[in-house]
């Protein structure tokens, strides 16, 4: 399974977002030493999802990568993430 489908898949089990983006950035660091062959190694996500109400940003950042806890173990060198609640990304 692609790293970006298994992204999804856990987020969308884990937090049971409004709106979830997963963005494979890999192609903006190809040549670098931390990106592989092949990519899926670098992602921005978007995430919109209830589960972050009440939570600081730090606190919503730990919550997705406790998530994806194997990827950042393995393929995914880095990620880059935006976690709104609901009423957050209504008022942007």
């Amino acid at each position: 399974m692609p790293v970006s489908d298994s992204i999804h898949e856990k987020l969308t089990k884990g937090l049971a977002p409004q709106r979830l983006e997963v963005i494979d950035e890999s192609h903006l660091h190809a040549g670098h030493a931390s990106a592989p062959e092949g990519g899926e190694s670098h992602f921005r996500l978007l995430i919109v999802s209830a589960a972050f109400e009440g939570l600081s940003r730090v606190a919503r950042q730990r919550l997705v990568n406790g998530l994806l806890s194997e990827e950042l173990s393995g393929p995914v060198h880095a990620l880059a993430m935006k976690t709104l609640t609901p009423d957050e990304a209504a008022a942007a």
